[in-house]
């Protein structure tokens, strides 16, 4: 009888367990599978030479953003691509004309730079304008998120091969 006990509140457990683990903050299905891999080499594609120095991207840093931020094309059922070899951002010539009305265009976020610089940049600039806002209306408790760089050599750094 105590076995069955044990075994009992074991399921019990893993259901719970698993129950939180499948849902989001709002109750949906969970899209926060990011597992904490320390720093990961933000590699280039093959034919292209670095003008500055490897990104070494932070991915235990950014592991309580939604997956889908950066992997917006990922299927939770198969394996992560890296961004060059799932085709979205496989371009490897600038293009002429990257930006209309300020922001980069279709066919130029498939340029690789754009698309990280623009991911990770983009992000961050906005993680500072969030917390400016906040800042300027006090009536409420503010709580002021950390934010990452925005310029070259603070992702560029050199000692980051």
């Amino acid at each position: 009888m105590k076995k069955i006990c044990y075994y009992f509140i074991g399921f019990v457990f893993v259901l719970i367990f698993t129950s939180f683990t499948a849902m989001s903050e709002d109750g949906s299905e969970n899209n926060k599978l990011c597992v904490s891999m320390g720093k990961i080499p933000i590699k280039l594609p093959e034919k292209i030479k670095p003008n500055r120095t490897i990104v070494q991207f932070s991915h235990g840093v950014h592991s309580n953003f939604n997956c889908k931020e950066c992997h917006h094309t990922w299927s939770k059922n198969n394996p992560i691509d890296s961004c060059s070899t799932s085709k979205c951002h496989d371009g490897i010539e600038s293009p002429e004309k990257p930006l209309k009305y300020l922001k980069y265009t279709k066919e130029s976020i498939k340029y690789f730079k754009y698309a990280f610089h623009k991911a990770c940049i983009g992000c961050h600039k906005e993680i500072k304008l969030q917390n400016s806002e906040a800042e300027e209306n006090k009536s409420e408790p503010v709580k002021i998120k950390k934010t990452g760089p925005t310029g070259c050599v603070e992702c560029h750094t050199a000692d980051s091969d």
